[in-house]
């Protein structure tokens, strides 16, 4: 009981002090825990457990959406991206196709394994100002 408490409190902590950056790349890493177990409960054959974590993950998808900042070029496209993912998740559930779910997984680490080089990127160079 205590260490549940404790786990919380961290986590909350975590998000509670996280950068933008580092909120997004968390959403990131929740989607593909969420597909993860989806995949795990489709392959079990368990509908409720797959149908659960799979709304989760579109709901991750609906947050970058809502989230996303419109003011870069490319935000277009990703939206794009992000709509297409939405739909896909939820053909995935409808047809009970790890295919899919398979395809999804993949766009989602594309987008979190580029966004934690460009928060490394922007860290590199926030470290690089700060020596002058």
């Amino acid at each position: 009981m205590v260490t549940q408490q404790v786990q919380n409190a961290y986590k909350q902590n975590s998000v509670n002090t996280a950068s933008p950056g580092e909120l997004t790349l968390m959403l990131y890493n929740g989607c593909l825990k969420f597909l993860q177990k989806g995949k795990q409960a489709m392959k079990d054959k368990n509908i409720e457990e797959k149908n659960k974590n799979l709304q989760k993950a579109q709901k991750i998808i609906q947050e970058l959406m809502i989230t996303l900042n419109q003011d870069y070029g490319i935000a277009k496209e990703m939206m794009q991206m992000y709509e297409y993912m939405n739909r896909r998740l939820i053909d995935a559930n409808v047809q009970n196709s790890v295919e899919i779910l398979e395809e999804v997984e993949g766009y989602v680490n594309e987008f979190r394994d580029t966004w934690k080089e460009v928060i490394r990127l922007n860290r590199q160079k926030l470290y690089q100002g700060n020596q002058v």
